[in-house]
């Protein structure tokens, strides 16, 4: 039965405390992380991890299970990324997360192009968008490390995407998880 508030099933608010997110039914918890990284083993992981006695604890238990994505796994969470420099559409709470991270981006002109240029190029060159972790990056600094990572060859860069998601994961949920 879901506790502290959050109906069966869904969870209205943005933002939840550790004590009810510990307490609260598997389902339950496990559809209020699904966004962060939708990925079954993390999800099962962090979920199964509870009760954690602080936030911190949670962070290191999902950093933890976000290590070593295989290639499915990777490739599965990848499909619910926006492009960087794109607003992301809809308003289910994975793109409400998407936003916030990108709102910070101030991109000039020649940044934009260089973006959507980087962007392009990236995707010919390893078949899906690039991902990055924007919060607390420039736009410069994302344009720089896209253009950096165009250089990667393939394993290379599925360890970078793959690490990508996981910092990813780990902030959104400590956006979501308060103490």
């Amino acid at each position: 039965m879901a506790d502290a508030g959050a109906p069966a099933g869904r969870v209205a608010a943005p933002t939840v405390s550790l004590a009810s997110f510990n307490a609260w039914d598997r389902a339950v918890a496990a559809a209020f992380i699904r966004p962060c990284l939708d990925v079954d083993r993390w999800v099962n992981t962090v979920v199964d991890g509870r009760p954690f006695a602080e936030v911190a604890d949670l962070a290191q238990v999902a950093a933890q299970a976000a290590t070593a994505l295989s290639h499915d796994e990777i490739e599965a969470a990848m499909s619910h990324h926006p492009r960087i420099g794109e607003s992301p559409s809809g308003t289910s709470r994975e793109a409400t997360l998407s936003q916030g991270e990108q709102s910070g981006l101030q991109v000039d002109d020649e940044l934009s192009r260089r973006l959507r240029q980087g962007n392009a190029a990236y995707e010919r060159r390893f078949g899906r968008v690039f991902l990055i972790r924007a919060a607390g990056r420039s736009a410069s600094e994302i344009v720089a490390l896209l253009e950096t990572r165009l250089g990667h060859d393939d394993a290379t860069e599925e360890r970078v995407v793959g690490q990508q998601l996981g910092e990813i994961a780990v902030l959104r949920l400590q956006a979501l998880v308060t103490p």
